[in-house]
C-alpha cells in the first residue's frame, strides 16, 4: 500500500478551480496563493475576456473603479494561476468532471438576471431590463445586438441604487462628454442621437432609504445643462426615518437628504435636461396600446421599525407618462447545473462559504463567494472579505479532504481539446487587451472593446478551433 502525500505539499498542491472571473474570483485566488500553502488555481470565465463586472458593469465614465484590474492582473501573473476564458460551467465542463479534475471547486459566478417588477405590461417594447442597457453601453456581448430607442423624450427608471444613477448619466451626459471614455461605439453613435429630456428615478419608499452612493449622486448635479428636479415636500421624513438619518453608522442617508434638499432649492433652466427624483411611488403597471406610453403608480407610505420601513399601498394612484422603461431593482442569481440553490432568496445555500444541500449538510468539496454567496451587496471592494471568508472555510476543511493527488489545469485543458473546444489562456486575453487598447488609442479613448465573441476568439488566435 502506498503512502498519500499530503494534501497542499510541492508533490501534491492544493489545486482549486474558480468558476467566475469577477471580483470574488479573483479575490478567493489571491487569498489561496498567498496562505503559504503549495497551492494551483485554475479560474474558469464563459467570455473570452476576464473581469466580470469590473469590465461590463461599471459605467464608462468611472475609470477609477476599474482600477483593481491592475490588482487582478498581478494575481494572474502568479506561475500557479491558469486562466481559461470561453469556457462554460455546465456544458463544456460539469461541476463533476470539475470534482474529479480539483480537490475543491469556488462558484464565483455573480448574479446572472435582474429582478423583475412583476406587473402587468413589463414586457411591452420599450420596457427593458437594467441590465440590458448596461451591458449594450458597455458592449458586452451577451447585450451589445439589444436595441433602445432613443429617440423618445420621456423615460422611467424604476428603483434608486447606483445601477439607476449609472444609467441615468449615460441618457443625461452628452455624446462629447462620453466621447473619451471605453463605451461601446455603437453606443456612443446611438446616444449623440438621443432626444431624451426628461429622466424620472422612481423608488417605493422614501429618500432616506434610497440607496445612492452620496459621491454618485452630487455627480448627478454637475453634468451640464440638466437639471435636477425634486419635490421638498417628499424630503419630509417620518420618525423612523429621522431615527435612520440620525445613525452614526449609515451617514449615507444624511448625506444623501442633504444633496437631495439641495436639488430641490436649485434654480431650473428651461432648456437641456431634467432628472427627476420621485419617491413614495409603487409601479402598478405598464401601459400602452402596443408599446410603453405610460407607467402606473400607487402612492405608498412607509411603516415599521427604523430600518425596516415597508411601502405600503395608499390606494391613490398617479401615472408618469413616457415611452421608454428601464427596471433597475436588483440583480438576482440564477441555478448552476448541479449545485443547490435557495429560489426565495436567489443564491447558492452556504456555510460561510461552504456549499450546503438541501437538508442543511455539506455538498462535498464545493464552496461559493460574492453575489451567489450573500446576494447582490456591496461594492467591489466587498467581495474582497468575502472571498477571504471563503478561503478561510475550505483551508480549515483540508483534513477532510480526499488526499489523493489532482491533476487540476492539465487535466482541464485536456478535457476541451480532447472535445475541440477552444479556451482563452491569460496570454491569449493579454493579445485581445493589447488589440482593443490600440484600437481605442486612434479615437482619443483607453480601450474599443470588442463586443462579438467571435472576434474575441479571432484576435487571441482561437477561431479556428
Amino acid at each position: 500500500m502506498t503512502d498519500t502525500v499530503e494534501i497542499r505539499t510541492p508533490d501534491n498542491p492544493l489545486r482549486v478551480a474558480i468558476v467566475g472571473s469577477g471580483p470574488s474570483g479573483f479575490y478567493a485566488a489571491e487569498e489561496l496563493l498567498q496562505c503559504g500553502r503549495s497551492v494551483e488555481v485554475s479560474m474558469l470565465e464563459r467570455l473570452p475576456v476576464p473581469f466580470g463586472l469590473v469590465r461590463s458593469g461599471v459605467a464608462p465614465d468611472h475609470p477609477k473603479l476599474k482600477q483593481p484590474i491592475v490588482v487582478y492582473d498581478r494575481i494572474a501573473s502568479s506561475d500557479s494561476f491558469r486562466y481559461f476564458g470561453n469556457v462554460h460551467f455546465g456544458s463544456d465542463v460539469t461541476l463533476s468532471d470539475l470534482n474529479q479534475m480539483y480537490h475543491a471547486v469556488i462558484l464565483a459566478c455573480g448574479s446572472q438576471s435582474e429582478r423583475r417588477l412583476g406587473v402587468p405590461g413589463e414586457d411591452l417594447p420599450g420596457s427593458h431590463a437594467g441590465t440590458d442597457f448596461v451591458g449594450w453601453y458597455n458592449g458586452h456581448p451577451a447585450h451589445a445586438g439589444h436595441r433602445f430607442d432613443l429617440s423618445q423624450e420621456a423615460v422611467v427608471i424604476v428603483g434608486q441604487g447606483n445601477v439607476a444613477l449609472d444609467i441615468t448619466r449615460m441618457l443625461a451626459k452628452s455624446a462629447d462628454e462620453l466621447r473619451h471614455t471605453d463605451i461601446a461605439q455603437h453606443a456612443l453613435e446611438a446616444l449623440a442621437q438621443s432626444r431624451v429630456r426628461d429622466i424620472h428615478i422612481v423608488g417605493r419608499r422614501g429618500p432616506a432609504q434610497a440607496k445612492f452612493t452620496p459621491s454618485e449622486l452630487m455627480e448627478l448635479g454637475k453634468i451640464p445643462g440638466c437639471d435636477i428636479v425634486v419635490n421638498e415636500a417628499e424630503l419630509a421624513l417620518n420618525e423612523a426615518s429621522v431615527l435612520e438619518a440620525g445613525d452614526r453608522m449609515s451617514r449615507n442617508i444624511s448625506s444623501n437628504l442633504g444633496i437631495f434638499r439641495k436639488f430641490a432649492a436649485g434654480t431650473r433652466t428651461p432648456q437641456g435636461r431634467r432628472c427627476h427624483f420621485h419617491f413614495f411611488l409603487n409601479p402598478v403597471g405598464i401601459e400602452g396600446a402596443d408599446r410603453v406610453e405610460r407607467v402606473r403608480f400607487e402612492r405608498t407610505r412607509l411603516e415599521g421599525e427604523p430600518f425596516k420601513q415597508a411601502a405600503r399601498p395608499t390606494g391613490d394612484f398617479t401615472n408618469i407618462e413616457c415611452e421608454l422603461v428601464f427596471r433597475s431593482i436588483g440583480y438576482k442569481g440564477t441555478p448552476l447545473p448541479g449545485v443547490p440553490f435557495d429560489e426565495a432568496r436567489a443564491v447558492v445555500p452556504n456555510r460561510a462559504g461552504r456549499v450546503a444541500d438541501p437538508d442543511g449538510g455539506s455538498a462535498g468539496n464545493i464552496y461559493v463567494t460574492g453575489w451567489m454567496k450573500r446576494g447582490p451587496t456591496g461594492i467591489i471592494g466587498t467581495n474582497k472579505a468575502d472571498s477571504m471568508e471563503t478561503v478561510a472555510t475550505l483551508l480549515a476543511d483540508l483534513a477532510r479532504f480526499p488526499q489523493q493527488p489532482k491533476l487540476g489545469g492539465d487535466a482541464l485543458a485536456r478535457h476541451l481539446e480532447a472535445r475541440g473546444h477552444a479556451y482563452v489562456d491569460y496570454a491569449d486575453w493579454k493579445k485581445i487587451d493589447a488589440y482593443e487598447i490600440s484600437r481605442g488609442m486612434s479615437a482619443g479613448k483607453p480601450r474599443e472593446k470588442l463586443v462579438v465573441q467571435r472576434s474575441m476568439l479571432e484576435v487571441a488566435g482561437k477561431a479556428s478551433a
